[in-house]
C-alpha cells in the first residue's frame, strides 16, 4: 500500500520480500474468504483498537472502511456486506484482487514509475555503519541504499510465511523502543481444576504438571476438534467492564480456540501474564433463563438416563453433556443444583495461550511513542515501520487488514513528505 501511494506521486519504489513471491500471509487471510473491513459505525469500529484506538483511529480517519471497499473497486473488485458487517468481495477470494493490485503496481496507469520486486530477499539489518541496508538473497549478501526505508516486517505469527520477529533486535539496536511480541486472536490451554496457589497467587503454567494441562484422554479423543455452538461466554477482567459475548468456538487436544474465544483473548492473556491463570464463564444454554434451565434438571427423569433426560428436556447433548461430565464429575451432575448452575455458567480455567507462531495475529511491537506523526521511528530518521510490527492489536473481522493497509497509506505519505524535506 505505501509503494502504491509513492509510485502514484512518482516516486521510484523497490520493494523487498523474504518470500519466492508477494502477498502470502494476505492470500492465507483469504482462504476462508477475504475480510477486508467492516461496515460498522467509525465510533463502534475505532472501539475495536481497544488502548491503541487514538493512534489507529486517526490513520483510519484518512483511509477507513469506505476507502478500503473504494480502492478495491478502483482495481475491478466489488464487495458486499455478509450478514455479520463483515466486507468481502464478492467472489470471497484473494488472488483475484492480489493480481490486479500487483497489476497496477508494475504498471501504473498514473504514468508513474513501477514498483520493483525483488523476492527472496530477507532483510539482515544495516551494514556496520547504519548507511545500507543488508538482504540475503539467491546469489548472495545485497546491499542497498535507499532515501529512505519503510518496514513492513509483521508480528511474531505464521513464521513460515515470513513473519517471524527477527526484526526485534534489529530495531532495538538502533535505539527504536520495541513491546515484546504477544499471541493475539489465539486459542489457550486449559486446566480442569484451577492452578493451585503459591503465597495466595496462581502458580505459573509452568509449573503446573503437565498431566493436569489439557482435557481428559477420553475428553479429547472423542470431542477435539469439535465445535461448541450457540454458546455464550463470560469474563469479567479485575478492571473494566465483563466481556460477554454469543458464538462458537472449538475444543482443541489441550483447549480451546475459535472465533469467540479470540474476540476476548486480549482479556485472557493479559489476565493469565498477570495472575497465572484465566477463569471463564460457558453458558451452554444462552437463549434459556437460569430458572427454566433449574426447572427442567430438577423435571423427574423416571427410568431415563441422565443423558437422555437433557436431551429431552434441554436439547443438550454431544460436546455439550461431554464438557458437563468432564468438569463436574459423576458426583456433579447428579446435583441437580449445581448442574443448573454449569448448564449456566461452567468454568474453564485458562492457563496459557497458545504459542505465538499458532496465533492469527500479534501484539505488541514498534512503540507508537517512539514515532512521530507520519509513523518514522525518531531514533532513526528516514526509517518508517507500518503494519502488525506496530504495537496494536484488534479482533479478526476486517480490523487488522484496515489498520494495516491504513498505516501503509500513511507511512507512504510520511515516507513523500520526508524525501521532499530532505
Amino acid at each position: 500500500m505505501a509503494a502504491e501511494v509513492l509510485s502514484h506521486a512518482g516516486i521510484a519504489v523497490h520493494l523487498f520480500d523474504a518470500m519466492p513471491s508477494v502477498g502470502r500471509k494476505f492470500l492465507l487471510a483469504g482462504k476462508g474468504g477475504l475480510n477486508l473491513t467492516h461496515s460498522e459505525a467509525a465510533d463502534r469500529f475505532a472501539e475495536r483498537y481497544g488502548e491503541r484506538r487514538q493512534q489507529i483511529e486517526t490513520l483510519l480517519r484518512a483511509f477507513g472502511a469506505a476507502e478500503v471497499r473504494a480502492w478495491a473497486q478502483g482495481l475491478g473488485v466489488e464487495t458486499f456486506v455478509g450478514s455479520s458487517g463483515r466486507v468481502f468481495p464478492t467472489d470471497m477470494k484473494a488472488a483475484p484482487l492480489l493480481r490486479a493490485w500487483l497489476q497496477r503496481l508494475r504498471h501504473p496507469a498514473s504514468g508513474g514509475p513501477a514498483v520493483q520486486f525483488h523476492m527472496r530477499h530477507r532483510w539482515l539489518g544495516w551494514t556496520p555503519d547504519g548507511q545500507a541496508l543488508r538482504f540475503d538473497a539467491p546469489t548472495g549478501e545485497v546491499r542497498v541504499r535507499a532515501r529512505a526505508v519503510l518496514l513492513a516486517l509483521g508480528g511474531g505469527s505464521w513464521a513460515r510465511l515470513g513473519s517471524n520477529g527477527a526484526w526485534v533486535p534489529l530495531l532495538a539496536a538502533r535505539g527504536v523502543a520495541v513491546a515484546p511480541l504477544l499471541p493475539a486472536n489465539c486459542g489457550f490451554d486449559l486446566a480442569l481444576q484451577a492452578p493451585p496457589l503459591s503465597d495466595g497467587q496462581p502458580l505459573p503454567v509452568q509449573a503446573v504438571p503437565a498431566h493436569a494441562v489439557g482435557w481428559s484422554e477420553h475428553f479429547s479423543n472423542r470431542h477435539a476438534g469439535q465445535p461448541f455452538k450457540s454458546v455464550a461466554i463470560r469474563f469479567q477482567p479485575p478492571q473494566g467492564a465483563a466481556f460477554e459475548r454469543k458464538g462458537e468456538f472449538v475444543a482443541t487436544a489441550t483447549g480451546v480456540e475459535g472465533s469467540l474465544i479470540y474476540a476476548a483473548s486480549a482479556l485472557l492473556r493479559d489476565e493469565i501474564i498477570r495472575t497465572g491463570h484465566a477463569t471463564l464463564q460457558l453458558d451452554l444454554l444462552p437463549d434459556f433463563s437460569a430458572e427454566r434451565v433449574a426447572r427442567e434438571v430438577a423435571h423427574p427423569r423416571g427410568s431415563r438416563s441422565l443423558s437422555s433426560h437433557l436431551k429431552s428436556r434441554l436439547g443438550l447433548d454431544g460436546i455439550k453433556t461431554a464438557v458437563l461430565y468432564e468438569v463436574l464429575g459423576k458426583d456433579g451432575m447428579n446435583n441437580p443444583a449445581q448442574l443448573a448452575a454449569a448448564i449456566k455458567a461452567l468454568p474453564l480455567h485458562l492457563v496459557a495461550a497458545r504459542p505465538l507462531d499458532e496465533a492469527i495475529s500479534t501484539a505488541g511491537g514498534v512503540l507508537f511513542e517512539v514515532l512521530d506523526e507520519h509513523l518514522m521511528c525518531e531514533a532513526a530518521p528516514g526509517v518508517f515501520c507500518a503494519g502488525e510490527m506496530l504495537d496494536w492489536e484488534a479482533p479478526t473481522g476486517g480490523y487488522l487488514l484496515t489498520a494495516c493497509l491504513a498505516s501503509g497509506v500513511r507511512a507512504g505519505q510520511g515516507v513523500r513528505a520526508w524525501l521532499q524535506r530532505t
